[in-house]
């Protein structure tokens, strides 16, 4: 079976992220990027793998291409069986599983959106609405290393790309997300510590400078 790989992403993105850690997870480095200008001239490879949302991710595994980042790890997990599994093996916790990274998903990014489309400072009460969102995850969290337990999988994958993000927001907020959710923090704090996050979460200081240069182009009067 052929394995070529291209990934077409967009460096800021933590959906493209998560395809870039699941590919190392499973051991898979050789693969070409390409690097999609999404707020301009979107390539024709792009237009032609995903005509329907013309949005990165996308894995184009031999020619086919897979949209959507979850969709996509659940792919990586399917075809490249031989080393570790990314999501549970229990039916219930596999369910869990995609049910949390769909509530991340519909969650976390209207909240983060803010700090580059708004004005006027983020209000208080939708300040606790965040928190109280993070410590939803917490509670899921629990006492376990990670979300899959005593192993790194599925739903960290899904979750560990928001960590680039917490800096702007804390500045933007004046909140301390280390005192507000302690276990969320040393969670993230370990999944940093594996080769395949580190190497392909975004800087957390380069993402606030993409936050300052969205708030100059939504934020004019």
């Amino acid at each position: 079976m052929s394995n070529e790989l291209f990934v077409l992403e967009y460096w800021p993105s933590p959906y493209v992220a998560r395809v870039k850690i699941a590919l190392q997870e499973k051991g898979i480095t050789n693969y070409e990027s390409h690097e999609e200008d999404v707020h301009g001239t979107k390539s024709t490879l792009l237009l032609e793998m995903n005509p329907v949302q013309k949005k990165v991710p996308v894995l184009i595994h031999n020619g086919k291409p897979v949209c959507e980042s979850l969709i996509i790890v659940e792919y990586i997990d399917e075809v490249w069986k031989f080393s570790c599994s990314l999501l549970p093996h229990d039916p219930y916790d596999r369910a869990r599983a995609r049910f949390l990274a769909e509530f991340n998903d519909n969650m976390f990014f209207n909240f983060i959106r803010k700090m580059w489309r708004q004005k006027e400072e983020i209000q208080e009460e939708e300040k606790k609405e965040f928190i109280n969102f993070l410590k939803q995850l917490e509670l899921e969290l629990g006492d376990k290393p990670y979300f899959g337990g005593n192993n790194f999988g599925y739903l960290d994958i899904a979750l560990i790309p928001n960590y680039s993000w917490f800096y702007s927001y804390e500045t933007f907020t004046n909140l301390n997300l280390e005192t507000e959710c302690p276990k969320l923090i040393s969670w993230a704090k370990r999944c940093m510590e594996r080769d395949s996050v580190n190497k392909n979460i975004p800087d957390m200081n380069k993402i606030y400078q993409y936050v300052l240069e969205l708030k100059n182009k939504f934020c004019t009067d």
